[in-house]
């Protein structure tokens, strides 16, 4: 019988690498499930339905939360996003490890649903300066989205010190090795698949 896999938390105000870091991440592996999230803002350009989100109307996200199908939903900067609590059971019961991208207050939430399971890790920015450094250099948001992402991630910061890992993107690659060791350790914890 194969090992269930595990949940990942990874959590970051925006800016701070975290989306390049798992993308840098996931080349390398073989054993993650990818949990596509659902929301309700409109896509970025590039992005795809059901690659990067799942994109739905204000409507049928609410009807999802009537129906209790998340296990985890927070609404942030005027948009729902959310994680379906099916799609992360079909993936560990196969024994694949899965991530979620996903904001502190989902994080609370989905560590209550995964208990032991669940592994959480923080990603912070060098400094707010650089955080806002990034935000400016990516071109996508007007000066005052900006300015309400900066405050929104003075908040977000404010709540690392409830993940189990912390990692500074100050240097890339060297943030790349951390978020590795993270997963690197959760395996040496208990290898259950291990037979003589």
């Amino acid at each position: 019988m194969s090992q269930q896999g595990k949940v990942y938390i990874v959590s970051a105000p925006s800016g701070a690498g975290k989306t390049s870091l798992l993308k840098a991440f996931i080349k390398n592996q073989t054993n993650l499930g990818i949990c596509v999230s659902h929301t309700t803002r409109k896509p970025r350009p590039l992005e795809i339905n059901g690659v990067h989100y799942h994109f739905v109307s204000k409507d049928v996200f609410e009807q999802m939360i009537k129906e209790g199908a998340f296990i985890e939903y927070a609404q942030v900067f005027d948009h729902y996003y959310g994680t379906s609590k099916n799609a992360i059971s079909v993936l560990t019961e196969k024994g694949l490890d899965v991530i979620l991208e996903i904001d502190w207050q989902g994080a609370t939430q989905a560590r209550e649903n995964f208990k032991s399971n669940c592994v959480s890790i923080f990603i912070l920015p060098p400094s707010l300066s650089a955080l806002y450094e990034r935000l400016k250099k990516r071109g996508q948001d007007s000066d005052e989205i900006i300015q309400r992402r900066m405050q929104d991630a003075k908040n977000e910061v404010s709540h690392a010190n409830e993940y189990d890992y912390v990692i500074v993107n100050d240097d890339f690659d060297e943030a790349l090795k951390d978020l590795e060791a993270c997963f690197r350790v959760q395996k040496l914890k208990s290898n259950l698949d291990y037979q003589l």
